[in-house]
């Protein structure tokens, strides 16, 4: 039996990883400050002696200071102990603002992995986003995790600032397992989403409550062209699991997660639209994002072959699955 221990636990990734883990017969140790999300997203796990749940904050070093104190006192009763940062400052409104990113997704995740050294855990994954791919972020056969980066700058848009500091982040992940501190992996995840999505900024969700509350949908400009692949959060969590279970693949390195099934946003729309019963839904579009890719397709070679990862859920599926949740 391991200790698991997650921030960001009511996130999207988050919370299916604490399920699936508790139902498993492992102990759980999460946190979350419910920056997006809410503690009802782990509602059926919270009474459960495996899972604890504290709501504290990753850049708190008092609230950081009390989870090391506790996990050094459980972990000798555990055969590992394994880090997961989900942590993170995830909606494109903040991207462009430098000081709402940096300090959760560069500092606090430095801070935890320094913490997962400092307890002696044996594992550390580091939740990391497609982003970093900036404006090069399709080619044919999908962009992979080594090829070189073309980054729009604070030339072009400061919405980039926020992939820079995700791809530090892989740096320490990189540099930790290289100086043979800790074994982990950092993850590019593909757009992930949930069932229990609390967040109807994110595109999926607000595509869905739009239409069910106004029966139209407001887009931006950049929608008419825009395509992408959306990958819901059963599937990372599978992705995480797997890594952790490849021994091979903790070599610090980066994988892609997503799927192969890209769709436009116009025709996402139309696709929710047609599971909720409307036929032609009314589209308007208004406001313009700086540095928006109009593709972004992964290639996920590299985790089929280190592991036994397969996405599972696909598109339409997973639209139903998010409908049933808000029926809830």
């Amino acid at each position: 039996m391991n200790l698991y221990v997650i921030s960001g636990v009511t996130g999207m990734t988050g919370n299916e990883l604490a399920r699936r883990l508790v139902h498993s017969g492992n102990r759980v140790v999460g946190f979350d400050n419910f920056f997006a999300s809410s503690i009802e997203t782990v509602e059926d796990i919270i009474k459960d002696s495996q899972f604890t749940f504290y709501e504290y904050d990753l850049n708190s070093k008092e609230q950081m200071n009390q989870l090391k104190q506790e996990i050094v006192q459980l972990k000798q009763e555990y055969d590992k102990v394994i880090y997961i940062n989900c942590a993170a400052v995830v909606h494109t409104e903040h991207f462009y603002y430098v000081h709402r990113t940096f300090e959760t997704n560069v500092l606090g995740m430095k801070d935890f992995l320094d913490q997962a050294i400092e307890v002696g855990a044996q594992i550390y994954i580091n939740c990391s986003t497609s982003e970093v791919y900036s404006m090069n972020s399709w080619k044919e056969g999908g962009v992979s995790e080594s090829d070189y980066i073309e980054m729009a700058n604070a030339e072009h848009s400061q919405r980039t600032s926020y992939a820079t500091g995700k791809l530090m982040t892989e740096f320490f992940m990189k540099d930790a397992v290289n100086e043979k501190k800790i074994k982990g992996c950092s993850i590019r995840f593909a757009n992930v989403y949930s069932k229990n999505e609390l967040y109807p900024k994110h595109i999926i969700p607000h595509i869905l409550n739009e239409l069910k509350t106004k029966g139209s949908v407001e887009l931006l400009e950049n929608s008419k062209t825009n395509y992408r692949t959306f990958l819901h959060n059963e599937d990372s969590c599978d992705a995480v699991l797997a890594l952790i279970n490849s021994e091979s693949a903790l070599d610090g390195s980066v994988y892609n997660v997503a799927t192969d099934e890209e769709i436009s946003i116009i025709d996402l729309v139309k696709l929710c639209a047609d599971k909720l019963g409307i036929r032609e839904p009314e589209i308007t579009f208004k406001g313009y994002r700086e540095s928006d890719p109009t593709r972004r397709l992964l290639n996920t070679d590299k985790i089929k072959e280190r592991t036994s990862w397969r996405p599972r859920i696909n598109l339409e599926q997973g639209i139903g699955m998010c409908l049933e949740g808000m029926k809830n």
